[in-house]
């Protein structure tokens, strides 16, 4: 008899490749020496000092009960209203916000808010790595639609190939990783209008969930359409651990679209505590939660991953690399050479560098470098993709 649970061990399963890999990186980054880490989206220099700021003065007690059970700061859910109403142009209420431990936890939220086990969710290919395990977990089905092999646009005819009489949620991330696709108001817009007739046809309402940790980290001046703005029934999750670097850190929130019908729109926001509670607490530690009003003015230099994304871009073009130019996020998304990125990956790994193979992303002859790498880092690390070109 199995000791694991069947969902344990399908989440396990679809994570084993990440998890190798990423067993692989600590291993190796742990040996210490000059290894140019290009893998995940973590940090290469020291904290914003306007994060630490924020950090240190929300840690400070002003009163007795500064550290007791905190279901929502009321002023940082004011805050996230306000904002979130001058970046999409909709009118969002602090009841629509709930905090949450990063997008993790905000996703992990959505999943259970508007679903029961069995329900099917189609996800983007390439897509985030956790989207699958995180629903096998909650005993949910992913199906997987592919984006465009060339633009990586939203392929509207893949999704509505996807989508069953169990469909009840698709995930939309934009801007996109790994590619840094940002999606036109036009594609969400003839995906709303697909939704609402597959919603129509299998007879119950298919949410769309708006994966958007990246929605402040864009490049050439490129604007941003949330979901939210032209379908309803749209969940908003965000992460606050990109635009600071700091993924340690968890701090994010799930939002409900503000066309959302009011009847609805009421059932979720009652549901949010009790959802949360059930998840095992999913709130951010108080000191996060005290943190927003502040954090809301502190952003990662946009204009310093800019100019690391031209030098990456300039250079490995000029050697015969084919990358995609991001519109946002901090990644650069290309083809390996010869077409293996398991083996291109080690061959770089054999000279001290390490990016992530598109394996994770089931494009296994694609491969992805983080933009959050130090300057220096990327200097290190140019002969050996020149060696490899």
């Amino acid at each position: 008899m199995a000791s694991v649970s069947a969902r344990g061990l399908a989440a396990a399963d679809e994570f084993a490749t990440v998890r190798r890999f990423f067993e692989a990186v600590m291993a190796r980054t742990a040996e210490g020496g000059d290894v140019c880490d290009f893998t995940f989206g973590n940090p290469h220099e020291m904290p914003l000092p306007g994060l630490v700021a924020a950090l240190r003065q929300s840690v400070e007690p002003l009163r007795e009960d500064w550290f007791a059970y905190n279901p929502g700061q009321p002023e940082a859910r004011e805050v996230i209203a306000g904002a979130l109403s001058r970046e999409l142009g909709l009118g969002f209420e602090p009841e629509d916000v709930t905090l949450t431990q990063g997008a993790f936890g905000a996703i992990a939220l959505a999943f259970r808010l508007v679903m029961d086990a069995g329900a099917e969710v189609v996800i983007p290919v390439p897509g985030w790595f956790c989207y699958a395990p995180m629903l096998r977990a909650a005993d949910l089905v992913p199906v997987r639609a592919p984006l465009d092999p060339e633009r990586f646009d939203l392929d509207l005819a893949a999704i509505e190939a996807a989508i069953t009489p169990r469909t009840r949620m698709v995930v939309v991330n934009s801007p996109h990783n790994p590619t840094g696709r940002i999606y036109p108001r036009a594609a969400l817009e003839a995906l709303a209008g697909l939704l609402e007739a597959a919603s129509a046809r299998i007879g119950s309402r298919i949410w769309l969930l708006s994966d958007e940790p990246y929605r402040r980290i864009r490049f050439d001046g490129n604007g941003f359409v949330s979901p939210a703005a032209v379908y309803p029934w749209t969940l908003i999750d965000y992460s606050y651990g990109k635009v600071l670097l700091a993924p340690g850190q968890r701090l994010g929130y799930l939002a409900l679209s503000p066309l959302l019908p009011a009847a609805e729109r009421a059932a979720l926001r009652e549901a949010f505590f009790s959802c949360q509670m059930a998840l095992g607490w999913g709130f951010p530690d108080s000191v996060m939660q005290y943190a927003v009003p502040a954090l809301e003015e502190v952003s990662i230099d946009i204009a310093a991953l800019a100019a690391r994304r031209e030098r990456l871009l300039g250079a490995l073009g000029a050697w015969g690399y084919r990358l995609t130019r991001p519109e946002g996020t901090f990644y650069l998304w290309g083809a390996a050479p010869g077409g293996d990125a398991v083996r291109f990956a080690e061959a770089l790994a054999e000279r001290g560098v390490l990016v992530m193979p598109g394996t994770l992303f089931e494009r296994p002859g694609d491969f992805r470098i983080s933009l959050t790498a130090n300057a220096a880092m990327i200097e290190r690390a140019l002969p050996a993709f020149r060696a490899l070109a």
